[in-house]
Parts: C-alpha cells; structure tokens; sequence
C-alpha cells in the first residue's frame, strides 16, 4: 500500500505510526516478546512474516523516509521497489507454478502448497489455486501484491529461510525461471503425449 500510494490521504501520525512498528519488528523477537503478551493472535500473525522494511544501508525506515517514499521525493530501497510489468505478469505466474510445484501435476502438490500458503481469504486462496493449476494468470497488480504472500509460501515450504531467500530474490528467480521457460518453448502436445505413453510402457524381460 505505501509503494503503491494507496493510503488514502494519511496524515504525519500515520508515518509516525509506521516507522516505530517498523522500527519494532527491526529489535527482534527478544524485544517484542513481553509486548506481545497477551495478544495470541498478533503473535501468531508476526510469525507468519514479520520482515522489517529496510534501507539500501541495512538500517530500518524510519517516520521520515517512509514519507519520503510515499510523496515521491525518494526511490524506494532495492527490495522495497518490487515493481512487475504487465507483459510479464503470465509468463511470471507460469513461472511460480512450476517452481512452486516442481514440475509436478497439481493435483500431486495442491494440499501441502494450500497449507503453506498464508492467506484466508477465500478469494484469494481461490486465485492461488487458479494459478497454480494454470486456469488463469495473475495481472501485474495481482502479481505485485501477492508477492510477499507468495514468498512466505516458499518459506512454509521449507525451501529457504527469509534471510537466505528475500522477496525480490525470490521475484529474479522467478524472472530467471521465466527465461529458461520461454527459451526452451513448448512440445508440441501430441509429441509429447507420444513420450508420456513410451515412458509408461513396461520394460520388456
């Protein structure tokens, strides 16, 4: 919402607010773990993703240049500036199915990748679960606020740790992955349907 200007018409109390929950998640779990008594629920949500939002110096954003962001009057960090174009939104989906799915059909996958992935909206879910069974693609601006969620499914699915794999690693290996799809290209299906039969027949005695 604040990469995108979607706040609607927030006032210095609201940056205020953000740069010290920033600011917050940035201390750590030791320094929250007493705030957090008494509130199950947020507690559980934080540890769903809890990822600070963090300058190109590794510091926290603060009040100040999260502002500064949202007016225009400063570029947002490297892994802040997500930003996805529509011409590669499907080939970017096509992507994350596969890779999410390891090549393998959907139906094998589809529960284990449905727990992991952290969203409960029905809506939402349904999405997901469109895409990944290659019914449908998101759209750039699907796809730009998915990604985060799209990335802690990776995390749930015991690929990476946050640390070792960040969002917008994890958007260049879907970029990448989109590559090598498009430069290998597509069998023609009775070709291939042809190598499926010859791979099931049974090995003779």
């Amino acid at each position: 919402m604040l990469r995108n200007r979607k706040l609607a018409a927030p006032g210095p109390e609201v940056f205020l607010a953000l740069g010290r929950i920033n600011q917050w998640l940035a201390d750590g779990d030791g320094a929250r773990a007493s705030s957090l008594a008494g509130h199950p629920e947020l507690a559980a949500a934080l540890q769903e993703g809890d990822l600070p939002l963090l300058g190109d110096d590794g510091a926290p954003l603060g009040p100040g240049p999260l502002l500064e962001i949202f007016v225009g009057m400063r570029q947002p960090p490297a892994a802040f500036d997500l930003r996805i174009g529509e011409d590669e939104a499907a080939a970017l989906s096509a992507a994350l199915a596969e890779l999410l799915s390891a090549g393998q059909p959907w139906r094998a996958c589809r529960e284990p990748i449905l727990a992991a992935y952290p969203v409960e909206k029905a809506q939402r879910r349904e999405r997901f679960a469109a895409v990944m069974a290659g019914q449908r693609d998101y759209s750039s601006a699907e796809l730009d606020g998915e990604l985060l969620d799209l990335h802690r499914t990776l995390v749930a699915l015991g690929v990476a740790s946050e640390p070792e794999l960040s969002a917008d690693q994890f958007l260049e290996a879907l970029r990448r992955k989109a590559r090598l799809q498009k430069q290998a290209g597509t069998p023609e299906l009775a070709v291939a349907i042809r190598q499926e039969l010859v791979a099931a027949e049974p090995a003779g005695p």
